[in-house]
């Protein structure tokens, strides 16, 4: 059995996981392959991939193009980059496996921090030999707000009452009740964007939520105020987000893009109002083990006849 691991950034796989114990060959790609016939050509022969979250899309055209595969691990537990209907129409078994929350939450707030007390700015002068240029912004008795309020979103909301500020939320099915066992004020979508300081995304992407933060939305916002990201890409309007800090009028802290990764010469890498990391929200230790252990799981569950953690439409 030939197994491929793909998009192994930081080339850890092999370490962090029994991969022997499976008797397969197994072939890890640390670098992201963009070209569909080269990826093609680096999965030929492969009965089993193992796809590192939404990195690289399993679309109907690839997977038809992928006669030998038999069963796709995504890491984590969704992965809106496979064609469920495709891998089911193919006869293509995927899995997927655990994650922790709780990492993406901290770096919301390191996204946030790093961009209140300008971090990027300090850092890099530090390393140069300066010292103070810039004043930064604090977070007690501003307002956080919330554009929703699962897993996540209560998990950074607890850190923002630590640190005194006000909580507020907004999602299409929040109640008052549901908000204010977390402390939360549920407000309007109108109100969570013009009274937010700090206002942070933690949606699912679907149809629903693709494109929900636009031009007016962002018009709506404080000036100065940050929004961030750790979300998905799409759910903000990425052009009506690139004139709003070419206006200077908000500031963005991201975490995830529209295309990833994004390419070197993408404006929002100019912009220096913007505090950019590449993805790094699940990107620790704790998570990878877990990723990696189950993906091992996964592939001696199902050759034995018995495939565990089955995605489904």
């Amino acid at each position: 059995m030939k197994i491929v691991v793909l998009d192994d950034y930081q080339d850890v796989a092999r370490s962090l996981a029994d991969w022997d114990s499976l008797g397969a060959e197994v072939e890890v790609i640390t670098s992201f392959i963009g070209d569909h016939d080269e990826l093609v050509r680096r999965l030929a022969g492969a009965e089993v991939v193992v796809a590192m979250r939404e990195r690289t899309r399993f679309t109907a055209q690839l997977l038809d193009r992928l006669p030998d595969l038999k069963l796709l691990v995504s890491t984590g537990r969704r992965n809106a980059a496979i064609d469920l209907k495709a891998t089911e129409r193919l006869g293509i078994t995927v899995c997927g496996t655990g994650y922790l929350p709780h990492p993406t939450a901290e770096h919301t707030w390191a996204l946030v921090l790093a961009a209140q007390r300008h971090l990027e700015t300090e850092l890099a002068a530090m390393r140069d030999g300066a010292w103070q240029s810039t004043v930064g912004t604090g977070l007690h008795g501003k307002t956080l707000g919330l554009l929703g309020l699962g897993n996540l979103g209560q998990r950074v909301a607890q850190v923002g009452q630590a640190f005194g500020m006000e909580t507020i939320a907004w999602s299409q099915n929040l109640t008052s009740e549901r908000a204010a066992e977390h402390g939360v004020t549920a407000v309007s979508k109108e109100d969570l964007f013009a009274r937010s300081d700090v206002l942070s995304i933690h949606l699912v992407l679907s149809k629903r939520t693709r494109g929900l933060v636009g031009a007016a939305e962002l018009a709506a916002m404080k000036p100065g105020a940050l929004l961030v990201n750790t979300s998905r890409g799409p759910i903000v309007d990425e052009q009506a987000l690139l004139d709003a800090l070419r206006a200077r009028r908000i500031r963005a802290a991201l975490d995830v893009y529209d295309i990833e990764p994004l390419p070197a010469d993408h404006p929002l890498r100019a912009m220096r109002n913007a505090t950019l990391t590449p993805h790094l929200g699940y990107v620790t230790r704790e998570v990878y083990e877990i990723f990696y252990r189950d993906a091992v799981a996964d592939i001696a569950a199902w050759r034995e006849g018995n495939p565990v953690r089955v995605m489904t439409l």
